[in-house]
């Protein structure tokens, strides 16, 4: 029902490893039982909440054209943690699980020091201000989290899905506090294993660290909280039609976090979910119980 929200119809393994249950014998035996009932559909390797081939065609092409996405992510968050106060760099959004098409972004995720979320930001924007003219094709970085305050607080299936297939570049140390930050995931589904081998530690140039040991001061302390109120104040004047609530998840703003995401697509694909979760109520009698932001 979640990835449908997608289009996005699901191989066996796929679903058991998005499952709270363990049992893939027990997952397969109830999926014929679901198909049998005619609840969702079966196509080749796939299963679907409704017959729709295009999904699946959709899905291939997608599944392709991020191989050469992702090889181009790679190259960016490499860039990207040599910019200073970056303790770690990963992907996130659409590309992160395996799909890319004409109109996705190449979304980042990144973890900064300890009160330097909004002047690393503030660097990084002004690159892709500058040099990028503000395209953020393969240059999306709208979620900055501090290694003081790892913890998500929204704890749903949607960010415990963003969670579960963040692809971490850089920053091995900073990625393993993360996940045991986040360990909540494992409520929600049984096989979440981070898989850190491949994550690289960064070695940032010698005009960097002196760069962080200028603004490792004082001084920068009060220009990350500057550039904080400026940026939220700009967010609340150009935003203002936004609910306050919706604000402060959509572009949660605070010392250790800095999201961006306008749309609000959180609260848009939860509740899309429940509208899912009535719609089988209604035509199948199965209860499925509410998410919730």
């Amino acid at each position: 029902m979640y990835f449908s929200i997608f289009n996005y119809p699901l191989k066996l393994e796929e679903i058991y490893n998005f499952s709270v249950s363990n049992n893939k014998t027990r997952i397969a035996a109830d999926l014929a039982e679901l198909v049998a009932r005619n609840v969702i559909v079966k196509e080749g390797d796939y299963y679907l909440a409704v017959h729709n081939p295009g999904h699946i065609e959709k899905r291939i092409k997608g599944n392709q054209m991020a191989v050469d996405a992702l090889v181009k992510a790679r190259q960016k968050a490499a860039f990207i943690s040599k910019f200073p106060f970056v303790e770690a760099v990963g992907v996130s959004g659409s590309l992160s699980k395996g799909y890319y098409d004409q109109d996705s972004d190449i979304d980042f995720f990144v973890i900064t020091k300890p009160n330097k979320v909004w002047l690393c930001r503030t660097f990084l924007m002004l690159y892709k201000k500058i040099f990028l003219l503000n395209s953020r094709k393969y240059f999306c970085i709208n979620y900055f989290m501090s290694s003081g305050s790892l913890e998500v607080q929204e704890k749903n299936r949607f960010t415990a899905t963003e969670i579960k297939t963040l692809i971490p570049f850089h920053g091995k140390k900073a990625f393993e506090d993360f996940y045991r930050s986040n360990d909540w995931v494992s409520e929600i589904f049984a096989e979440f294993v981070p898989q850190l081998e491949s994550v690289e530690s960064i070695k940032k140039p010698l005009m960097v660290t002196a760069c962080e040991t200028i603004f490792n001061t004082k001084m920068g302390l009060l220009l990350d909280h500057s550039f904080k109120n400026i940026t939220v104040g700009f967010w609340k004047m150009k935003f203002k039609q936004m609910a306050q609530e919706d604000f402060k998840v959509a572009l949660k703003s605070n010392t250790e976090v800095s999201k961006h995401h306008p749309l609000n697509f959180q609260k848009k694909v939860i509740a899309a979910l429940n509208e899912k979760y009535e719609e089988i109520r209604r035509n199948h009698n199965i209860e499925l119980p509410k998410e919730y932001v």
